[in-house]
């Protein structure tokens, strides 16, 4: 191998490790502070100064799609495996919804910091908005939940239409009715799950599952 090639893939194999070192650092913070976590918080627990941590993610914009992405990706894979598990078609619908909450009640601080704005940043701060932010997360959910309906449902001619949908209006529902649960507790994850099945189970009764969907 060339020793300039090998030279560079060293050096990004070492930034890689660097940024997931960062990362780590980064989630430690969020667990702690949720959404007012700050960069100079970061940084220190990193043991790095602010600057550096920019030179890594530009600035707080940066780190926050990082870190949405690290747990996005996350929460897909065990989504994923909650739609493909072979049980019933009830059974599945209950077990993702479970899997959404279950996740958002394990880490709230991760859930606030990646939805919720911090009232009191910093001013360096301030110019962050994290609804803009937020909002593709949850794109991101929806097409990624279209795409198993998709797989996974015979809903015929214009079942790609209807598909990206029912994703997305099942994404933000989730959302929603979590967000709500999450602040005021009024029931038992276990009775959420139950009423927004409940909720959702009309026309999912109707269709036939595709022949090859993964799980069948």
């Amino acid at each position: 191998m060339d020793t300039g090639i090998g030279q560079r893939e060293d050096q990004q194999q070492a930034a890689q490790r660097r940024r997931k070192e960062l990362l780590e650092a980064a989630d430690r913070v969020v667990l702690r502070d949720g959404p007012d976590a700050s960069m100079n918080a970061i940084a220190a627990e990193a043991g790095i100064t602010k600057p550096i941590l920019y030179r890594h993610f530009g600035d707080k914009s940066g780190l926050y799609r990082a870190l949405a992405k690290r747990h996005t990706d996350a929460l897909l894979a065990s989504l994923r495996a909650a739609l493909d598990a072979p049980n019933d078609r009830r059974e599945r619908v209950e077990a993702t919804l479970d899997t959404y909450l279950a996740a958002i009640e394990a880490r709230p601080q991760v859930y606030r910091f990646l939805m919720h704005p911090a009232e009191d940043a910093p001013q360096a701060e301030q110019g962050f908005d994290i609804g803009r932010h937020s909002a593709p997360v949850l794109r991101r959910l929806g097409e990624e939940l279209a795409k198993v309906i998709t797989e996974q449902l015979d809903l015929g001619p214009d079942g790609t239409e209807v598909a990206r949908v029912w994703g997305h209006g099942i994404v933000g529902m989730m959302h929603a009715a979590g967000d709500w649960w999450l602040r005021e507790r009024p029931c038992s994850r276990a009775q959420l799950v139950r009423h927004l099945t409940d909720l959702l189970w009309g026309r999912l009764t109707t269709v036939d599952d595709r022949v090859a969907a993964p799980g069948r």
